[in-house]
């Protein structure tokens, strides 16, 4: 075992730094959250490593501290008692811009210049301590150029808050020069973000001081940092050549999933400057090779919308993997572009058209909104194959709904619509993605997809009335689908490219060939519906007319009086007239007086009057005295 002089030492300055800021309140600006937590950050490493000043009123001299016996946690100490020094020097220059401070400004900009001048005190302990660990072969290359490049933007800045542009100016190219020369050779796409992160934070104070000092192109950062750069290198950094070479030849474990691929979108990359999307967007990565060959399309080959084909459960597993890690990725664009708003901070000096924070959030959100709509697509092909949908593989692409119906179980068609609502809704939501927005020939083929599931929609909805034999409403939403199917007709149109089926992924392909065979299935389902309304009730838009609906106060109303709803069928016209009514009249004795006729009623008493005739008592007793009483 080696002894303990001779072990390694692992120190990522701008690695520990921009987590802890990230983490403790500088991604809001809140400086005295961050100040208090370094305070914390350090008390509890003086007692890990026991170079406290004793307890007591006894003072205790701390030993010399000597690269012999140097090991991380000291360089970490080190680090922080810089970044509390330095959190303290910006929260008392925040405090001497308030109206209220006003009478107290010069003393606190006093105060706020002797914690600065601490900062760069403990950075310049830091940097000597790691130049001497690199002597002996202690600590890498790139450990000591980043503990360089935070010295010189510790140093940089000071100079700035002291009016010293031209020395500002000269230490911060040399440290974005350094940052270069570490995004370009880092092995991770992680440690290549946070390089580009810090030059991305030093760019801005860059232009500033050449613009105090009078440069005809300070806007190019670049172009300032090129020309300066070289020329005051080796004095500030020393042995840098070396330095440099060894950073390149340096070998660094690392893992074969750790390289964060080039996205690009029309036409340029896609900018990535924070450590933690990187974080999220390789899981991403990761989980799109475990796609199969068989989900990667959720359509086949783009031309079979209504034929369902097959699918294994491996697809869906991975599909949920992806969404998975992309909805952590949304979370995470989210958190950085809501900092943003919040500190109104310009970090993107890129060459790549402004893209920002705020276009990474919309990129993210259309591949999350994508991989959601394959998804469903790819479940809606499952669960109409699994009803014995794909015994009818090898039939044409015109092959209509009802035809299929005949062996899937009716019941899946509402789990079906369900589905087909929640693409819609993804859709809907892609639209109003802004980049969507900007680009017409992608918003109208995002619109023209909306077109067709809703015809889609309006398809399979029809097909759910028809199973309960309600074929208007069937008919009605066949007709609402044709109008949907030539508005994605007319939407393709707009565009000569469609850039949905062109773009990575390729989510939803479908060609004027597809509306076409969508168009020809409604025609052929509309007639379907049509025959079998005929063969229920002649086309009738009511409940079957042989069957007859009692009122409710039939129920109690026959349980006293005989009702013929035969004849009242007949009268009303509902049931055509028989072609003869006889009645048995009983033969009547020579003998017996003939009653006298009653007089004939009007026509409206006529059919108020009962339909069975009640013969009536012959008038004695107590009704001859009571006369034409009961007969009113």
């Amino acid at each position: 075992m080696a002894p303990a002089s001779k072990t390694s030492v692992v120190f990522r300055a701008l690695q520990l730094a921009n987590e802890q800021r990230n983490a403790y309140g500088l991604r809001y600006n809140d400086f005295m959250r961050y100040r208090k937590h370094c305070a914390n950050r350090t008390h509890r490493l003086r007692s890990t490593l026991k170079i406290t000043h004793g307890k007591g009123r006894e003072f205790k001299k701390l030993p010399a501290l000597t690269p012999e016996i140097v090991k991380d946690g000291h360089l970490q100490l080190l680090l922080f008692e810089a970044e509390r020094a330095w959190a303290y020097a910006q929260e008392l220059t925040q405090s001497a811009l308030e109206p209220a401070n006003r009478d107290n400004t010069s003393s606190l900009r006093h105060s706020a210049t002797g914690r600065f001048r601490r900062a760069v005190n403990w950075s310049t302990q830091l940097l000597s301590l790691c130049q001497a660990l690199y002597a002996s072969s202690r600590l890498s290359a790139q450990n000591l150029i980043e503990a360089t490049v935070y010295t010189l933007v510790i140093n940089g800045r000071f100079m700035r808050y002291r009016d010293e542009f031209s020395d500002a100016l000269v230490q911060l190219s040399v440290a974005r020069s350094l940052l270069d020369d570490l995004a370009n050779t880092s092995c991770t796409s992680r440690d290549q973000a946070l390089a580009i992160l810090f030059s991305d934070a030093i760019g801005p104070e860059i232009r500033y001081c050449a613009h105090e000092l009078g440069h005809p192109n300070a806007y190019d950062v670049n172009g300032i940092v090129a020309k300066l750069a070289p020329k005051h290198r080796d004095e500030l950094v020393e042995n840098c050549p070396a330095l440099l070479a060894k950073l390149r030849n340096e070998e660094r474990k690392v893992s074969g999933n750790s390289k964060l691929a080039e996205r690009i979108w029309e036409g340029q990359p896609v900018p990535v400057r924070y450590p933690e999307l990187v974080d999220v967007l390789i899981r991403v990565q990761n989980a799109e090779r475990y796609l199969s060959d068989d989900a990667k399309d959720a359509y086949g080959d783009g031309e079979g919308f209504s034929m369902p084909v097959k699918r294994s459960k491996l697809g869906e597993t991975a599909y949920d993997q992806i969404l998975s890690a992309l909805s952590d990725a949304e979370e995470v664009a989210r958190k950085l572009q809501e900092a943003q708003q919040a500190t109104r901070a310009n970090t993107t000096s890129s060459p790549t058209g402004g893209r920002d924070i705020h276009f990474v959030h919309a990129y993210i959100v259309y591949h999350l909104l994508a991989r959601r709509i394959q998804r469903d697509l790819l479940l809606m092909r499952t669960l109409l194959s699994s009803g014995g949908a794909e015994k009818i593989k090898g039939q044409s692409i015109n092959t209509s709904l009802r035809s299929v119906s005949q062996l899937v179980d009716s019941r899946l068609y509402p789990a079906v619509v369900k589905l087909l609502d929640t693409v819609l809704q993804s859709l809907t939501q892609m639209r109003t993605v802004s980049i969507v927005d900007d680009s017409p020939d992608l918003a109208s083929a995002v619109e023209a997809r909306i077109s067709l599931v809703n015809a889609q929609r309006c398809q399979y909805l029809a097909q759910c009335y028809s199973s309960v034999k309600k074929y208007p409403e069937a008919l009605t939403l066949l007709q609402r689908a044709t109008i949907y199917a030539r508005e994605a007709t007319a939407n393709v149109a707009l565009s000569e490219d469609d850039l949905v089926t062109s773009g990575n992924p390729s989510f939803f392909p479908f060609t004027a060939e597809t509306i076409k065979g969508v168009e020809n299935a409604i025609h052929s389902d509309g007639l379907q519906h049509k025959r079998d309304w005929f063969a229920y009730n002649g086309g009738s838009a009511t409940v079957d007319a042989t069957t007859h609906k009692k009122p409710l106060f039939f129920n109690i109303a026959l349980n006293y009086v005989e009702l013929d709803v035969d004849r009242l069928q007949q009268r009303t016209g509902k049931e055509p007239a028989a072609t003869s009514l006889t009645t048995d009249i009983p033969a009547t004795s020579k003998t017996e007086p003939l009653e006298k006729k009653p007089i004939p009623k009007a026509k409206a008493e006529e059919s108020l009057s009962p339909t069975v005739n009640v013969q009536q008592p012959s008038r004695s007793g107590l009704s001859s005295l009571l006369g034409g009483w009961w007969s009113k």
